[in-house]
């Protein structure tokens, strides 16, 4: 059984596993990237991280541990060097990019590439939460868009009642003005009415007049005639006896 034995096999004994771990490290460092079987990359990646790790302590004993871990003094030191002037400041973590390449002809081993995450960290602003409401019953819900709606309906009834309103005072003002201009043309022709029954009354006294003179002078020619006739009646009868 495989007690204290965790990791990946790799098809390999434990030595060789442990130089290949080692390799693979020593030529990532070296190189910031390296092109491998993605379980040898999964398989290093806990050992970079702890090797950097070792470097931001940056105390003799982490130095020696690294040393041991990678079996090259110079590139220690040149790893220190460079997280010390703060290569890996702004992470916590996560100190690896693994990239997928597609599968190798031939094995159909899963290849990726392997590199160190240098550029600086991008951290996002932290939004406020929103405080979290209690949640409503669906009932009360429902309930609450009902009363919506019914405020909306009586929103619109209102505005309604209002235009019915404005136009009801519209028609009301023309009624009015209607009246006022009636009520004029029927005081003009009141006052025409009036001017011609005055002139009828005129017309009348004056034709009464004519007629009155027309029946005096009448009634004297008449009686002028009369009186000629009767002093001619004589006469002609004083002829007649004669004859």
């Amino acid at each position: 059984m495989r007690h204290y034995k965790k990791g990946r096999k790799l098809g390999t004994d434990s030595s060789h596993t442990k130089a290949m771990r080692k390799s693979l490290c020593v030529a990532l460092f070296t190189n910031d990237r390296i092109k491998t079987v993605e379980a040898r990359a999964k398989e290093i990646r806990p050992d970079v991280d702890r090797i950097i790790t070792w470097a931001k302590r940056a105390d003799l004993h982490s130095r020696r541990l690294a040393i041991a871990a990678l079996g090259d003094q110079e590139l220690v030191r040149e790893i220190f060097e460079k997280v010390a002037q703060g290569q890996f400041k702004d992470r916590d973590g996560g100190y690896t990019r693994i990239t997928k390449l597609g599968n190798r002809k031939g094995d159909n081993a899963s290849m990726v590439i392997m590199e160190l995450a240098t550029e600086p960290v991008v951290k996002k602003e932290k939004k406020e939460a929103p405080k979290k409401e209690a949640a409503k019953p669906a009932a009360a819900k429902a309930a609450e868009e009902k009363v919506e709606d019914v405020a909306e309906k009586a929103e619109e009834a209102e505005k309604a009642v209002e235009t019915v309103d404005a136009a009801a005072e519209e028609a009301e003002e023309a009624a009015e003005a209607a009246a006022e201009e009636v009520s004029e043309e029927a005081a003009e022709a009141t006052e025409v009415a009036e001017e011609a029954v005055e002139e009828a009354a005129e017309a009348t006294e004056a034709v009464e007049e004519s007629t009155e003179e027309s029946a005096e002078e009448a009634a004297e020619e008449a009686i002028e005639e009369a009186a000629e006739a009767a002093e001619e009646a004589p006469a002609e009868e004083a002829e007649k006896a004669d004859e």
